[in-house]
Protein backbone atom coordinates (compact mmCIF):
# COMPACT_ATOMS: atom_id res chain seq x y z
CA UNK A 1 0.00 0.00 0.00
CA UNK A 2 1.28 3.61 -0.82
CA UNK A 3 1.07 5.68 1.59
CA UNK A 4 -1.08 9.09 0.89
CA UNK A 5 -0.56 12.23 2.27
CA UNK A 6 -3.02 15.15 1.30
CA UNK A 7 -1.00 18.12 -0.59
CA UNK A 8 -2.42 20.79 2.07
CA UNK A 9 -1.76 19.55 5.86
CA UNK A 10 -0.84 23.18 6.81
CA UNK A 11 -3.30 25.51 5.58
CA UNK A 12 -5.77 27.32 8.12
CA UNK A 13 -8.85 25.92 7.44
CA UNK A 14 -9.78 24.78 10.99
CA UNK A 15 -12.66 22.73 13.00
CA UNK A 16 -14.39 24.31 16.33
CA UNK A 17 -12.25 22.16 17.91
CA UNK A 18 -8.81 23.66 16.61
CA UNK A 19 -10.49 27.15 17.27
CA UNK A 20 -11.76 26.56 20.74
CA UNK A 21 -9.52 24.12 22.65
CA UNK A 22 -7.59 25.94 25.25
CA UNK A 23 -3.67 24.54 26.51
CA UNK A 24 -3.43 21.05 28.52
CA UNK A 25 -2.02 22.30 31.01
CA UNK A 26 -0.50 18.99 32.20
CA UNK A 27 2.28 16.42 30.72
CA UNK A 28 1.91 12.62 29.78
CA UNK A 29 3.90 9.87 28.09
CA UNK A 30 2.91 6.01 27.16
CA UNK A 31 3.44 2.47 28.02
CA UNK A 32 3.92 0.31 24.76
CA UNK A 33 2.05 -3.37 25.45
CA UNK A 34 2.49 -6.03 22.56
CA UNK A 35 -0.17 -7.67 20.78
CA UNK A 36 0.68 -11.18 19.68
CA UNK A 37 0.24 -12.89 16.42
CA UNK A 38 0.56 -16.63 17.57
CA UNK A 39 0.29 -17.67 14.37
CA UNK A 40 3.46 -16.10 12.96
CA UNK A 41 5.36 -15.75 16.59
CA UNK A 42 5.73 -12.30 16.81
CA UNK A 43 4.02 -9.06 17.40
CA UNK A 44 1.67 -7.96 15.36
CA UNK A 45 1.33 -4.60 16.59
CA UNK A 46 1.61 -2.47 20.31
CA UNK A 47 -0.65 -0.51 21.81
CA UNK A 48 0.21 3.33 23.36
CA UNK A 49 -1.36 3.41 26.68
CA UNK A 50 -1.57 6.92 28.22
CA UNK A 51 0.23 7.28 31.39
CA UNK A 52 1.83 10.00 33.50
CA UNK A 53 5.29 11.51 32.74
CA UNK A 54 7.31 9.52 35.58
CA UNK A 55 4.62 6.25 34.66
CA UNK A 56 1.77 7.19 36.88
CA UNK A 57 -1.59 5.13 35.99
CA UNK A 58 -3.90 6.29 33.15
CA UNK A 59 -6.62 7.79 35.38
CA UNK A 60 -3.80 10.21 37.15
CA UNK A 61 -3.97 12.11 33.36
CA UNK A 62 -7.25 11.16 31.77
CA UNK A 63 -8.95 12.77 35.13
CA UNK A 64 -7.36 15.53 33.96
CA UNK A 65 -9.27 15.83 30.73
CA UNK A 66 -12.31 18.18 30.57
CA UNK A 67 -14.63 19.28 28.13
CA UNK A 68 -12.33 22.47 27.31
CA UNK A 69 -9.24 20.14 27.00
CA UNK A 70 -10.29 16.71 25.30
CA UNK A 71 -9.44 18.10 21.58
CA UNK A 72 -6.02 19.33 22.40
CA UNK A 73 -5.48 16.33 24.49
CA UNK A 74 -6.82 13.81 21.63
CA UNK A 75 -4.59 15.61 19.08
CA UNK A 76 -1.57 15.36 21.44
CA UNK A 77 -2.05 11.68 22.20
CA UNK A 78 -1.93 10.96 18.19
CA UNK A 79 1.55 12.86 17.63
CA UNK A 80 3.02 12.13 20.63
CA UNK A 81 2.28 8.14 20.12
CA UNK A 82 3.71 8.39 16.67
CA UNK A 83 6.72 10.59 17.52
CA UNK A 84 8.33 8.55 20.48
CA UNK A 85 7.01 5.32 18.28
CA UNK A 86 9.46 6.32 16.23
CA UNK A 87 12.14 7.59 18.51
CA UNK A 88 12.09 3.78 19.89
CA UNK A 89 12.13 1.68 16.50
CA UNK A 90 9.24 0.51 16.67
CA UNK A 91 9.00 -1.85 13.06
CA UNK A 92 5.04 -2.79 13.49
CA UNK A 93 1.71 -1.68 13.68
CA UNK A 94 1.32 1.09 16.38
CA UNK A 95 -2.74 1.23 17.88
CA UNK A 96 -3.68 4.35 19.15
CA UNK A 97 -6.86 5.21 21.42
CA UNK A 98 -8.98 8.13 20.53
CA UNK A 99 -11.94 9.99 21.69
CA UNK A 100 -14.82 10.17 19.50
CA UNK A 101 -16.55 13.08 21.29
CA UNK A 102 -13.23 14.74 20.57
CA UNK A 103 -13.10 14.63 16.34
CA UNK A 104 -15.52 17.69 15.29
CA UNK A 105 -14.99 17.06 11.19
CA UNK A 106 -12.21 13.75 11.01
CA UNK A 107 -10.77 15.58 7.45
CA UNK A 108 -9.92 18.42 9.18
CA UNK A 109 -9.06 17.10 13.16
CA UNK A 110 -6.81 14.65 11.37
CA UNK A 111 -4.59 16.75 9.96
CA UNK A 112 -2.06 16.76 12.61
CA UNK A 113 -1.85 13.16 12.90
CA UNK A 114 -0.69 13.05 9.03
CA UNK A 115 1.78 15.62 9.40
CA UNK A 116 3.28 13.47 12.29
CA UNK A 117 3.23 10.46 10.24
CA UNK A 118 4.99 12.00 7.19
CA UNK A 119 7.60 14.13 9.70
CA UNK A 120 8.65 10.88 11.25
CA UNK A 121 8.28 8.66 7.86
CA UNK A 122 5.81 6.45 9.84
CA UNK A 123 3.80 4.75 6.96
CA UNK A 124 0.05 5.52 7.35
CA UNK A 125 -1.11 1.61 6.87
CA UNK A 126 0.89 0.87 10.01
CA UNK A 127 -1.49 2.90 12.13
CA UNK A 128 -4.42 1.37 13.99
CA UNK A 129 -7.13 3.77 15.41
CA UNK A 130 -9.17 2.02 17.87
CA UNK A 131 -12.23 3.35 20.22
CA UNK A 132 -15.04 1.79 22.42
CA UNK A 133 -18.43 2.56 21.54
CA UNK A 134 -20.52 3.99 24.44
CA UNK A 135 -23.87 5.82 24.42
CA UNK A 136 -21.77 9.15 24.64
CA UNK A 137 -21.66 9.46 21.09
CA UNK A 138 -24.16 9.32 18.41
CA UNK A 139 -23.19 6.29 16.16
CA UNK A 140 -23.30 8.03 13.00
CA UNK A 141 -20.51 10.02 13.80
CA UNK A 142 -18.40 7.38 14.96
CA UNK A 143 -18.97 5.19 12.09
CA UNK A 144 -18.82 8.31 9.81
CA UNK A 145 -14.72 8.98 11.34
CA UNK A 146 -13.77 5.18 11.06
CA UNK A 147 -15.08 5.56 7.35
CA UNK A 148 -12.83 9.00 7.48
CA UNK A 149 -9.91 7.46 8.91
CA UNK A 150 -10.13 4.16 6.53
CA UNK A 151 -9.92 6.36 3.44
CA UNK A 152 -6.85 7.78 4.56
CA UNK A 153 -5.26 4.35 4.80
CA UNK A 154 -5.19 3.55 8.70
CA UNK A 155 -6.31 0.30 10.08
CA UNK A 156 -9.42 1.04 12.28
CA UNK A 157 -10.60 -1.53 15.32
CA UNK A 158 -13.40 -1.48 18.58
CA UNK A 159 -12.29 -1.78 21.82
CA UNK A 160 -13.95 -4.01 24.47
CA UNK A 161 -16.40 -5.26 21.96
CA UNK A 162 -18.56 -7.36 23.75
CA UNK A 163 -19.24 -4.89 26.78
CA UNK A 164 -20.94 -1.83 25.37
CA UNK A 165 -24.28 -1.37 24.75
CA UNK A 166 -25.03 -1.73 20.83
CA UNK A 167 -21.38 -3.33 19.57
CA UNK A 168 -23.41 -5.51 17.25
CA UNK A 169 -25.82 -2.12 15.74
CA UNK A 170 -21.95 -0.91 15.62
CA UNK A 171 -20.90 -3.78 13.90
CA UNK A 172 -23.88 -3.71 11.55
CA UNK A 173 -23.20 -0.34 10.71
CA UNK A 174 -19.42 -0.49 10.06
CA UNK A 175 -17.23 -3.23 9.82
CA UNK A 176 -13.56 -2.29 11.37
CA UNK A 177 -10.15 -4.14 10.18
CA UNK A 178 -10.20 -5.49 14.21
CA UNK A 179 -12.37 -6.21 17.32
CA UNK A 180 -10.73 -6.66 20.41
CA UNK A 181 -12.76 -9.21 22.39
CA UNK A 182 -13.56 -7.66 26.01
CA UNK A 183 -11.82 -9.58 28.68
CA UNK A 184 -14.70 -9.82 30.45
CA UNK A 185 -15.33 -12.43 27.74
CA UNK A 186 -12.04 -14.13 27.93
CA UNK A 187 -11.68 -14.62 31.34
CA UNK A 188 -11.35 -18.42 32.66
CA UNK A 189 -12.96 -19.06 28.49
CA UNK A 190 -11.03 -22.43 29.55
CA UNK A 191 -13.59 -23.68 31.82
CA UNK A 192 -16.68 -21.67 30.99
CA UNK A 193 -19.26 -23.07 28.24
CA UNK A 194 -21.51 -20.45 27.46
CA UNK A 195 -18.23 -17.66 26.95
CA UNK A 196 -16.18 -20.56 24.62
CA UNK A 197 -20.18 -20.77 22.83
CA UNK A 198 -20.40 -16.19 22.28
CA UNK A 199 -16.50 -16.05 21.15
CA UNK A 200 -16.83 -18.96 18.61
CA UNK A 201 -19.73 -17.53 16.94
CA UNK A 202 -18.77 -13.98 17.20
CA UNK A 203 -15.24 -15.55 15.16
CA UNK A 204 -17.44 -16.80 13.00
CA UNK A 205 -19.80 -13.70 12.50
CA UNK A 206 -16.59 -11.44 12.36
CA UNK A 207 -14.81 -13.68 9.43
CA UNK A 208 -17.47 -13.69 7.45
CA UNK A 209 -17.39 -9.84 7.69
CA UNK A 210 -14.02 -9.74 6.88
CA UNK A 211 -12.31 -8.28 10.18
CA UNK A 212 -10.10 -9.89 12.60
CA UNK A 213 -9.97 -10.72 16.00
CA UNK A 214 -8.23 -10.11 19.19
CA UNK A 215 -8.64 -11.34 22.47
CA UNK A 216 -7.21 -8.98 25.15
CA UNK A 217 -7.37 -9.20 28.33
CA UNK A 218 -5.31 -12.84 28.18
CA UNK A 219 -3.81 -14.33 31.53
CA UNK A 220 -3.60 -17.58 31.29
CA UNK A 221 -1.36 -20.39 29.54
CA UNK A 222 -5.08 -22.37 29.61
CA UNK A 223 -7.17 -18.82 28.14
CA UNK A 224 -4.64 -18.61 25.39
CA UNK A 225 -4.43 -22.07 24.39
CA UNK A 226 -8.55 -22.59 24.71
CA UNK A 227 -8.64 -19.29 22.41
CA UNK A 228 -6.14 -20.74 19.98
CA UNK A 229 -8.27 -23.87 19.32
CA UNK A 230 -11.34 -21.22 18.57
CA UNK A 231 -9.07 -19.93 15.87
CA UNK A 232 -8.00 -16.76 17.49
CA UNK A 233 -4.66 -15.59 16.57
CA UNK A 234 -4.42 -12.20 17.61
CA UNK A 235 -4.14 -11.61 21.40
CA UNK A 236 -3.07 -9.50 24.03
CA UNK A 237 -2.35 -9.47 27.84
CA UNK A 238 -0.36 -9.84 31.28
CA UNK A 239 0.36 -13.42 29.82
CA UNK A 240 2.24 -11.95 27.14
CA UNK A 241 3.78 -8.63 28.58
CA UNK A 242 2.50 -5.66 30.49
CA UNK A 243 2.64 -2.60 29.39
CA UNK A 244 6.34 -0.91 29.15
CA UNK A 245 6.83 2.77 29.97
CA UNK A 246 8.63 4.23 27.06
CA UNK A 247 9.57 0.72 26.21
CA UNK A 248 9.30 -1.67 23.25
CA UNK A 249 9.17 -5.30 25.19
CA UNK A 250 9.57 -8.98 23.65
CA UNK A 251 6.28 -11.04 24.42
CA UNK A 252 6.54 -13.85 26.13
CA UNK A 253 4.48 -17.51 25.76
CA UNK A 254 4.25 -17.28 22.33
CA UNK A 255 4.25 -21.35 21.67
CA UNK A 256 1.44 -23.49 22.85
CA UNK A 257 1.84 -26.52 20.33
CA UNK A 258 0.21 -25.62 17.35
Amino acid sequence: MTTFFPSDLTGQTRCAGCQQSEPLGFDFDFAYQPIVDLGKGAVFAREALVRGPGGEGALSVLNQVTDSNRYRFDQLCRTKAIAAAATLGLQESLSINFLPNAVYRPELCIRSTLAAAREHGFPLERLIFETVETEHVASNHLTHILREYQQFGFKTAIDDFGAGHSGLTLLAEFQPDLVKLDMALIRDIDRDQVRRTIVRNLIVMCRELGTQVIAEGVETVAERDCLRDLGIELMQGYLFAKPAFKQLVDPQHLGGGH
